[in-house]
């Protein structure tokens, strides 16, 4: 895929991972769809976006938008790439990286005796935004590709939790189902010459790790083999990749300075 005039949809495009993939590509001339549920910081984003691509030589009157959505929404979704293909009049590719944590181990006890447990409503919310928000996000979008001809690329930022990992009994489920659907998905709309990949990060240095207490930071890091917590523009780096290789097909690039779970 020629990056340069492409309609890529980031969900979780706000902050984070999704706003450096995104100023990446906005640098290389794509037009961006940011979803996010943040309305507030969508706005920020979208003129960060917007500067990256005009340092980059790039400036494209509209290239950036933001689309307020509930990703886990239905309704919302549906109308939001409806909205999207009005707007831009075509969609090349799919970013799905919303997502959300709600950490606890399965139960906790004490002396013999059960004191707490993970709770519906943890494993619930997980499970809604990071795979069945990916689920109704990726048939909208694949939907319009199908129904343009054009094709397209989607990828699922998915994490190296897909393994399992301690403390992420929702996380680590829903990371791995959307790592399977990736294959599912690959297979399924190759012959619409929509192309599925994903990316599973590492540790990666955000704004929410940037609040860990250094002890913690300090023990994370030891268990990398690089020595260092990864860059988000690196993750975006591997998106770059996988949108521009028009070879790559249900592949999941672990992006981990060597770390396996």
């Amino acid at each position: 895929m020629n990056l340069n005039n492409a309609v890529i949809a980031i969900t979780g495009g706000a902050q984070g991972l999704g706003l450096a993939m995104a100023c990446r590509l906005a640098a290389q001339g794509a037009r961006i769809a940011l979803l996010d549920i943040n309305a507030e910081r969508l706005s920020e984003a979208v003129e960060l976006c917007d500067q990256a691509a005009r340092k980059a030589g790039f400036g494209h009157p509209h290239a950036i938008a933001a689309y307020p959505c509930n990703v886990a929404n239905e309704d919302q979704v549906e109308s939001v790439f409806a909205n999207i293909v009005s707007d831009y009049g075509q969609l090349d590719g799919l970013v799905n990286n919303a997502g959300v944590l709600r950490d606890g181990l399965l139960l906790k006890a004490r002396d013999g005796e059960v004191t707490d447990r993970l709770s519906l409503s943890q494993w619930q919310t997980v499970i809604d935004v990071n795979l069945t928000a990916p689920f109704l996000c990726t048939r909208a979008a694949a939907t319009h590709m199908v129904n343009s001809g054009r094709g397209g690329s989607i990828v699922n930022i998915c994490s190296i939790s897909m393994a399992g990992n301690m403390g992420q009994s929702n996380y680590s489920a829903a990371k791995a189902g959307l790592a399977a659907m990736t294959v599912v998905w690959a297979k399924e709309l190759a012959r619409h010459q929509i192309r599925v990949n994903g990316i599973a990060p590492g540790f990666i240095a955000t704004d929410m790790t940037s609040h860990m207490k250094p002890e913690a930071l300090e023990k994370m890091t030891r268990q990398i083999p690089l020595q260092r917590m990864g860059a988000a523009d690196e993750i975006a780096h591997a998106l770059q990749f996988l949108l521009e290789n028009d070879y790559m097909s249900g592949r999941m690039v672990e992006v981990d300075g060597g770390l396996r779970l």
